[in-house]
């Protein structure tokens, strides 16, 4: 299918396509991130942009938003031959693009953000009653009720989110490109931002949306279009579009692969948390357990403080009360060294600003957890032993790179998630802390990265992972522990898994007919 059309949508009054792509091609550094990639987008649907990571989805929304421009090819709005060389011309053309890691300067109120690089003018002064209507007209559009003074910095992510698409709105945008909106939403969140896809189809706005929750494109799609190793895989629309059609479409293998659990042995307990508090929740108290070998699950909702855990557990937010012990040996003073020294590894929620340096090397990024365990006499870097740890972690994590100099900033989101996991796993742990362990990261590293926790934990490690994926929980989880409010409400073992049951203690209200161990 490679160059070819999808075959356009037949409207009542025979519009051309809003927006076509045709035989874009792209290359860096040698290497073809788009090979004769052709698409169509009509005026007001749903679009879903799919394929696992490296396929090209991103690259090709980066030229469509003109963060960077084709090699050859040709794009068409209108049926017309544009060039969008900026991202300025694309907003022009009213197209506009909401990053996943959102673009909002947090020190800014909402009105500001809005109208950000775009400020109306009064007398040569910045007019800023008009920034306060004009945005409370674009936030009514997306369903917020706040007030546009109110600062980002005090709105939740999915809040932002939201007010990411009111900027776009105001620039009158017609086509509105969304790359992972969800990632880091509530379930509530997600529902509303849903609604206001909905609104902004009904509106005309044509949303190309990316995600690798195929769930959500079941729910959203008008039309899927699939993309492999940088050429067209296909394309599905109305009743077609289906979590299996689309996951063959995409990676060529059989679902029922992706969430295979293998019984093994179950060891001594390695991981001891007794009553600890975080500066999140320091009224409560949480303990818990983790044996060699075991996959445990930490489940709750958006605010639990899943993450504040883990952060507490690793030293980085030091704990308020409370002990960590591996192997009933205490960590004390709880820091970051103290941790890893212990046999503790931690991979972070968010990749790009905690568990990566993206501006420098593969290796280097592997070698930075070892550099004191591979200090030469003298102090000096073990090259050696970095490039031997690097080349095997590669290898082990299958990283897609044309060589471990390569910078990580030029990696696909799963092949930069390999590389923070394959730093620690250097370091050959006993206990691996994971928090969101696949968030933003397509089926087929989602698969790897299950395989690879599967082979962890035959090997005697204990995890501990967090993860707002419920079907993600209740398939790789030897033991569910449910938080709500910074402590455990109960514990679930695997005959007891259910989407209601962790829900009942996930809101404070066990339900002893469905939970095997409830905490009271």
């Amino acid at each position: 299918m490679n160059g070819v059309l999808d075959e356009p949508i037949a409207t009542p009054d025979r519009l051309p396509p809003l927006l076509s792509v045709c035989n874009i091609n792209k290359r860096f550094a040698g290497v073809k991130a788009l090979t004769d990639v052709s698409l169509e987008f009509a005026h007001g649907e749903v679009h879903a942009v799919i394929g696992e990571n490296g396929a090209g989805k991103s690259t090709m929304m980066k030229i469509l938003a003109g963060v960077q421009p084709p090699d050859e090819g040709q794009i068409l709005l209108d049926g017309r031959p544009v060039k969008i060389p900026s991202v300025e011309t694309a907003l022009d053309l009213g197209i506009a693009l909401i990053h996943q890691e959102l673009n909002l300067a947090d020190n800014l109120d909402v009105g500001a953000n809005i109208f950000l690089g775009r400020e109306p003018l009064r007398l040569g002064l910045i007019d800023f009653k008009r920034i306060e209507s004009e945005s409370r007209k674009f936030l009514a559009m997306v369903g917020l009720d706040i007030e546009p003074k109110t600062l980002v910095k005090d709105l939740t992510i999915g809040l932002q989110q939201l007010v990411e698409i009111a900027k776009a709105l105001s620039v009158d945008a017609r086509v509105l490109i969304m790359d992972e909106p969800t990632s880091s939403l509530s379930q509530h969140e997600t529902e509303k931002l849903f609604t206001v896809i909905e609104d902004l189809r009904n509106r005309g706005v044509t949303v190309i949306y990316i995600s690798h929750r195929l769930r959500e494109i079941e729910t959203l799609a008008d039309r899927v279009s699939v993309l492999r190793d940088g050429q067209n895989a296909g394309g599905l629309s109305g009743d077609e579009i289906t979590h299996d059609a689309m996951v063959t479409r995409m990676v060529g293998r059989d679902i029922s692969q992706f969430y295979a659990r293998e019984d093994h042995c179950i060891g001594d307990v390695v991981l001891s948390i007794e009553g600890l508090q975080t500066q999140m929740w320091p009224d409560h108290a949480a303990t818990l357990q983790v044996r060699q070998g075991e996959m445990v699950g930490l489940a709750g909702l958006v605010g639990a403080g899943r993450t504040e855990i883990l952060r507490a557990i690793f030293g980085i937010d030091p704990p308020i009360a409370g002990t960590v012990a591996i192997d009933g040996k205490r960590i004390a003073p709880l820091t970051c060294r103290a941790a890893i020294d212990a046999g503790m590894a931690l991979v972070p929620e968010d990749r790009k600003e905690e568990g990566l340096i993206l501006e420098i090397g593969i290796r280097s990024n592997i070698g930075l957890p070892g550099l004191g365990r591979n200090q030469k006499a003298g102090g000096f870097l073990n090259r050696k032993q970095e490039i031997a740890d690097s080349e095997q972690m590669i290898a082990e994590m299958n990283i897609k790179t044309p060589s471990d100099r390569q910078p990580v900033q030029f990696l696909s989101g799963g092949n930069q998630q390999k590389v923070v996991i394959g730093k620690w796993l250097s370091m050959h742990p006993k206990v691996l802390l994971m928090d969101e362990p696949t968030r933003g990261v397509d089926i087929g590293a989602k698969q790897e990265i299950y395989r690879l926790m599967e082979e962890l934990a035959e090997r005697g490690v204990a995890i501990l992972f967090v993860s707002s994926e419920m079907e993600e929980v209740l398939s790789m989880s030897d033991r569910i522990i449910v938080l709500h409010e910074g402590q455990v409400t109960g514990e679930l073992d695997r005959q007891d898994f259910s989407e209601e049951a962790i829900m009942q203690l996930a809101t404070g209200h066990p339900n002893d007919r469905l939970i095997g161990k409830a905490t009271n």
